[in-house]
């Protein structure tokens, strides 16, 4: 007789941060939570913020460090921390140590990717 292995996933706390903010109400409040979380990264990194049915503020995971100029993500990394959190929405960030907040291109294939991949 074949056995079935079973599993059990758990998120773990790693630690906690201070923010100003709890609620993000908007971009802007978004923007502000990243920017304590990532500051002085010398690196890309790929974070997503989940968020309660209010929008507070549950929980904020790093998918990826990359390299100067680069962070590799897939959807599955992200959506993993986000179910198992039980948040009702997610948002999506990267930084880039660079100073340009300009999207690359490669930027906007992930983003369409992610996107795609969330509607399913």
């Amino acid at each position: 007789m074949y056995r079935i292995p079973i599993y059990q996933v758990r998120l773990v706390r790693d630690g906690s941060q201070p923010a100003a903010r709890r609620k993000v109400k908007s971009a802007a409040t978004a923007a502000q939570v990243l920017q304590e979380y990532l500051e002085g990264a010398d690196r890309e990194q790929f974070v997503v913020l989940m968020l309660d049915a209010q929008n507070q503020l549950i929980g904020i995971h790093t998918v990826t460090v990359g390299t100067l100029d680069a962070s590799l993500v897939h959807p599955r990394e992200i959506f993993k921390p986000a179910i198992l959190a039980n948040a009702a929405s997610i948002l999506l960030a990267h930084n880039h140590p660079s100073g340009d907040p300009t999207p690359s291109a490669e930027d906007r294939s992930v983003t369409r990717q992610i996107a795609a991949a969330g509607a399913n």
